[in-house]
Formats: C-alpha cells, structure tokens, sequence
C-alpha cells in the first residue's frame, strides 16, 4: 500500500470566471464530504491587461482582479455552505503551475476547471494539468466548467493496468467511493478483439490473465473496504477509449500518472482530454527499488544514436 494519502486540506484554483464557481462547488462538496478544509487559491501574474486604445478604461492590477476573484468566492461559499466550513483563501504572484503546487505541498487534493479549448490546444493544456500533478504530489482533480451534482456522483472508474503507475490511483479510488457510498468500476482494457478469446491456451488467456492481475490488486483494498461495491470491467478496447467510454456513465474516472519534472502518459493525457466528467489525476511515488532500477537503466551504455539534420 502507498505512503501518499494525506489529510490535509481541499485546495481549489479560482480565476474570476462565472464557470469556476462551478468547480468550486466540487471542491466544496469533497471538502464536506471528507471533514477536511478548503483553501481558495488564486493565481496572478503581473501582466495586465491595460490598453490604451479605450478611452476611460483604468483597469485594476493583477493582484485587485485576484483579491476580487477571492472575494467572490469566499462570498459564493458562505452563501451556499455557511460557516462551519474551514475556509481559507490567498493570492500569489507566479505561474500557475508554481503557484498551486506551492499551495497543494501538504493538501490532500488539488483541484482545477477544465479549459474550454479544442484540438491540439485542448492536449496541450492536459499536459499542463500532468505536469501539476507530478509537481504538486497529491491527486488533481480537473473538473468541467459544466459540471453539476447528479447521480451519476454515485459511481467512480478507476483505469488499471497491473503495474506500479496505478497503484496510488486503485488506493485513491477505493477511498472516494468509500467517502460517497458510490460503487467502484475497475476498467482494464488494451488487447485487440481478435485475441481476447484465445482458444489454444484458455487457461493462460488473456481473459484469465486480466481476471488473475485484478484479483492480485483488488484483494487488499476489497478487504480494507468491505462496503464498496467493485464491478470488474475487462475490454478489448485501447485503454484511453475503454476509459472515456465509462466516463459517460460515472461521476469521477480516476487514472495514474508519472511523477517528474516531464511525465510522459500518453495514455493517461488522451483519455483526460476526451473525457467530459471529472478526472482525477493521480501521481505515482517511485518506491526505493522503483528508483534504482531506473537509476540502473540511465546509467546503462547506450546506442550511438543517429539524429537526422534538415
């Protein structure tokens, strides 16, 4: 069992937008759940966005547009929520990525709004998200502007895939679905159809493999949460289909990632950017033996490598 787990606070990114009072609601409602506080983070940096080319405009700083994107917020809380909430709110001059990692060192989630944008740009913002995660070491929760409490909130998927990346994310996932009573899919996918029923070796098929792998994993934490209800999910498509496929019917997809100052998820990053309910994004913390074998594999002699000049 993972060592990240933490009781600290909720944190939740504010940007002044209408939208994000969505996902401060989110937020607010997983501080509720857990008993834990919330803390209001609002970014800036300090390039306005002054244009002398509109007569009259005398535009606030960054830092007034962030104490009044705090303001709104905190006032939104207390209207929905009251006072018996811990609640906390600051602003930081830096990037964002600095800022809210700074922030989330000792909280036990972070979460953001999903940005609207599309296409290549809607990937680029995902790896953005990643690199957060890996930064600020807890889960990152990216939430749609669109969102709102239904009854899907009541069921959670969580992608595995049998190595290590997924295993603070299995732990994360059963500890949610505890805290909303909801019910827990586990998806693992990634064979093509062709080979999902191989007749020549039933007993070391991939159906039997996948069903042995989820047993292995899913056994310590069935036994720690005897009340959630797991429904086992196998699938013959590519794992980022298989995942955005089940987030139409769930509330929350849980996924693994890398730590590091670059993770590379290619699979983890296509699935959050086509999903359109909440993601979770969970970092995996090497192990001392995870470590070093890494380490062995960079200090290992490597190929004189051919880099082409155009």
């Amino acid at each position: 069992m993972s060592t990240w787990n933490r009781g600290g606070p909720v944190v939740v990114e504010v940007d002044g937008t209408a939208e994000n009072l969505h996902v401060v609601d989110y937020a607010c409602g997983e501080a509720l759940r857990s008993g834990a506080g919330l803390v209001l983070v609002a970014p800036y940096t300090l390039h306005g966005s002054f244009s002398p080319m509109v007569p009259g405009y005398s535009p606030k700083s960054p830092a007034e547009l962030a104490d009044d994107a705090l303001r709104v917020a905190v006032a939104h809380v207390r209207h929905r929520n009251g006072y018996a909430m811990d609640l906390a709110a600051l602003t930081d001059e830096g990037s964002r990525s600095r800022v809210l990692a700074h922030a989330a060192r000792s909280a036990r989630m972070l979460v953001v709004g999903r940005s609207r944008s599309r296409g290549p740009q809607r990937l680029v913002n995902t790896h953005a998200n990643l690199i957060l995660a890996a930064r600020a070491g807890c889960p990152l929760v990216v939430v749609p502007a669109t969102w709102k409490p239904s009854l899907l909130d009541r069921k959670v998927a969580v992608g595995i895939d049998g190595t290590a990346l997924s295993a603070e994310a299995l732990e994360f996932a059963f500890g949610v679905a505890a805290g909303r009573e909801a019910n827990l899919i586990v998806v693992h996918a990634g064979l093509p159809a062709d080979r999902a029923f191989d007749d020549e070796d039933p007993e070391y098929s991939w159906i039997s493999r996948a069903d042995h792998l989820l047993s292995e994993a899913l056994d310590p934490w069935m036994r720690l949460y005897e009340d959630v209800k797991v429904t086992r999910f196998l699938s013959s498509r590519p794992p980022a289909a298989a995942l955005v496929h089940e987030s139409a019917e769930v509330g929350l997809v849980v996924v693994g990632s890398h730590r590091g100052p670059l993770p590379i998820d290619p699979v983890t990053r296509r699935s959050v950017a086509a999903m359109t309910c909440p993601v979770a994004i969970v970092p995996h913390h090497p192990t001392a033996e995870e470590q070093e074998r890494l380490r062995k594999q960079y200090d290992a002699p490597r190929r004189e490598l051919v880099v082409p000049t155009y």
